[in-house]
């Protein structure tokens, strides 16, 4: 067995790992980052990316960063029921925008960046176990080749998402978090159109859910609520355009051969602990959210800052205050992103079972946002992004 040392082993290179990397470097911190997946499947695992305007800030000190050139800012999205749309604002309502920037092109940025700084970044490499988290913490699996490796460290962060094989060190089993699950979830496509609107379109329908999204001038990203059990090559395509116009009376669709289809189930989770001696998560490791809320990857950013600038005390200053600080303060914002999270799921998709009270409540609610600034002002801070966590 290879046995290393490095002061943080970071497990996971998505978004938060890799970010992660990034600020311990500035500070001058060494790490190690590990993942179970190759470069080329997680530059080219298609996942969705709505960025607060603070992850774009974040970004920016990274270098090659495409989030502001070839991302596209929006400045509001559309609500829309009893067939008509309203659009809320954000510039004018919370003076900040958004970007829709998808996170394996955030990937794709990080990763280059960080291998051209020289970091030491390891694909298909499988962390088996993390030992030790409360004293000398060893992380222990097998590189890209099969062979076994021991990474001993003075901390070791998981940032390997919902399946996280840190997480048992910290905060022990699943059960031992906060957890919820939805009874609907999204079918989702990717097509070959050009979009059919220039901002998000967030549907409320009798026949349920529908988002309307876009990813470039040619290919377009869009969802409709389904049963979790929903096999994805079950309907034809004819059958999804018109589940998906159904759901957005009053907008005509662009329509286009459909390349991918998937559905997505909704859960709801935070760990039973997020930090435990030596040992910290992060992201999808730490908490997972509905996507309706955009918040999964700027929650995950936002977990980093806070987390790097505790490590940066730690290990540079000696400073526990920071480490010890962590779970408690993390918590307050993935509790409020959550609650907003579950408040737009709740507020926009057909419940099953419910009966004409709760479709008539629920469209009192909508009104409520859009006729009120105050209403629509709550929304725009939320999907914008509360202020971050200060970094180094």
């Amino acid at each position: 067995m290879t046995v290393e040392r490095t002061r943080v082993a970071i497990v996971g290179a998505g978004p938060a790992g890799l970010l992660l990397s990034h600020l311990l470097a500035a500070a001058g911190v060494e790490s190690i980052v590990v993942d179970a997946r190759s470069r080329q499947e997680i530059e080219t695992t298609i996942r969705a990316g709505i960025l607060e305007q603070g992850t774009v800030e974040v970004l920016d000190g990274i270098e090659g960063s495409r989030a502001r050139t070839v991302g596209h800012r929006h400045d509001g999205i559309e609500l829309r029921f009893a067939g008509e749309g309203h659009r809320i604002d954000f510039p004018s309502l919370v003076g900040r925008s958004v970007w829709l920037y998808p996170q394996h092109e955030v990937l794709k940025d990080l990763i280059a960046a960080r291998l051209a700084a020289g970091q030491d970044l390891r694909f298909s490499a499988s962390v088996t176990a993390v030992h030790d988290v409360d004293s000398e913490p060893r992380v222990v699996g097998t590189d890209s080749d099969g062979a076994p490796f021991e990474i001993r460290c003075d901390f070791v962060v998981g940032a390997d998402g919902s399946r996280s094989v840190v997480r048992p060190a910290v905060a022990g089993d699943r059960g031992n978090g906060a957890f919820r699950e939805y009874p609907f979830a999204w079918f989702g496509v990717l097509c070959e159109a050009a979009p059919s609107s220039d901002e998000l379109i967030y549907s409320n329908a009798p026949d349920g859910f529908a988002l309307i999204s876009q990813r470039s001038e040619t290919v377009q990203r869009m969802y409709f609520q389904c049963d979790p059990s929903t096999d994805p090559e079950a309907l034809s395509e004819a059958e999804i355009w018109d589940a998906l116009q159904r759901r957005v009376p009053g907008t005509h669709l662009t329509e286009g051969p459909i390349f991918q289809r998937d559905v997505l189930r909704f859960r709801s989770f935070v760990a039973g602990g997020l930090r435990r001696g030596r040992a910290a998560l992060v992201g999808d490791a730490a908490h997972t959210v509905p996507p309706t809320g955009a918040k999964g990857m700027n929650l995950a950013i936002a977990d980093v800052l806070l987390l790097g600038d505790a490590l940066r005390r730690l290990l540079v200053e000696h400073d526990e205050r920071g480490i010890d600080a962590y779970a408690e303060t993390a918590l307050r914002r993935i509790w409020k992103a959550q609650h907003f999270s579950w408040w737009m799921t709740s507020m926009l998709h057909a419940v099953p079972g419910a009966d004409a009270f709760d479709r008539q409540r629920q469209l009192g609610e909508l009104r409520g946002v859009i006729e009120s600034e105050a209403g629509q002002r709550f929304l725009a801070e939320a999907y914008t992004g509360w202020p971050l966590p200060s970094s180094f």
